[in-house]
């Protein structure tokens, strides 16, 4: 069965090393806009197989393509599609919190289940939600990247890693673990998107010791800002802040290291300044499989 690996263009790069990895065409989708600002999608090739790059950061304008996408390759007799998105939008919504909201979750899992055969993506960003294939109603595999951080990231004698709360606790030690540091992890109380309190245990050690604060995504930087200001008001030495999906801007970058950040780094998941962990050979690990004749 013939496989390529297909992209649009702002993608091109990333999906390049990843094609090249797994050592098949990279196929380039075009994609025009008529003035009133609807888009028109023409895919290339023939192939039964198709695996589609497409990271969902900023998703709102992506998501009608990559359906309008689906459709093309399925008329073109694709057998299998499936959609390689290091990161996955919608995904914090996963319950209604107020009358009159949506069930984001569900309603990306649908927009992609019914049209994918299987989703592969990183880290995604869950709290309620164990099994993300229930959601999407296909295979869905979700990798994890905590040795591809711990394989960017220095290790130092006395080195403590922190989490941002108490859902990241898990990682946060499998991390601390591959580096051979300690770990802990923050209390957090969020009261919005930009109002978050925050508190360490008095028993954990900071004064002195390099840290590496380490979180799953970072979008308006409310979290990472507060816990580099409390690390640094219990005296820590260097301060590495360290994310998988960087979603934040310039001017957050600018806030995390005025608040004390010595150093930012992030996944290739989004493109971003910071980005300087590699994902390509986790992701082609996982789609071996799929080049199977």
């Amino acid at each position: 069965m013939s496989t390529g690996l297909h992209a649009f263009a702002e993608d091109a790069e990333r999906a390049g090393r990843l094609a090249d990895a797994l050592g098949v065409p990279l196929r380039l989708i075009d994609s025009h806009a008529f003035p009133d600002g609807e888009t028109l999608v023409t895919v290339q090739g023939a192939d039964r197989r198709v695996l589609v790059y497409r990271s969902l950061d900023r998703p709102n304008a992506k998501l009608f393509p990559l359906a309008q996408a689906c459709d093309a390759w399925r008329r073109a007799g694709a057998e299998r599609l499936v959609l390689v998105a290091p990161y996955l939008a919608y995904l914090r919504q996963d319950a209604v919190f107020a009358p009159g909201q949506s069930l984001s979750r569900d309603v990306i899992g649908r927009l992609l289940g019914e049209r994918f055969d299987r989703v592969v993506t990183v880290e995604p960003h869950l709290h309620r939600t164990g099994d993300l294939s229930a959601v999407f109603g296909v295979e869905t595999t979700v990798l994890p990247a905590a040795a591809e951080l711990a394989a960017a990231l220095t290790a130092a004698p006395d080195l403590l890693v922190v989490g941002p709360d108490a859902e990241s606790q898990a990682w946060t030690a499998r991390l601390a673990g591959l580096m051979g540091a300690s770990s802990a992890t923050f209390l957090k109380i969020r009261r919005g998107d930009a109002d978050v309190e925050l508190a360490l245990d008095d028993a954990v050690r900071v004064a002195g010791r390099p840290v590496v604060l380490v979180d799953d995504i970072c979008s308006s930087g409310a979290t990472l800002i507060g816990a580099v200001e409390e690390l640094k008001r219990r005296g820590a030495g260097r301060i590495v802040v360290a994310v998988v999906h960087a979603l934040f801007s310039e001017e957050t970058e600018a806030r995390l290291r005025a608040a004390g950040a010595d150093d930012i780094l992030s996944a290739e998941s989004c493109p971003h300044p910071s980005n300087r962990i590699p994902l390509t050979a986790l992701l082609a690990q996982a789609l071996v499989q799929e080049l199977a004749p």
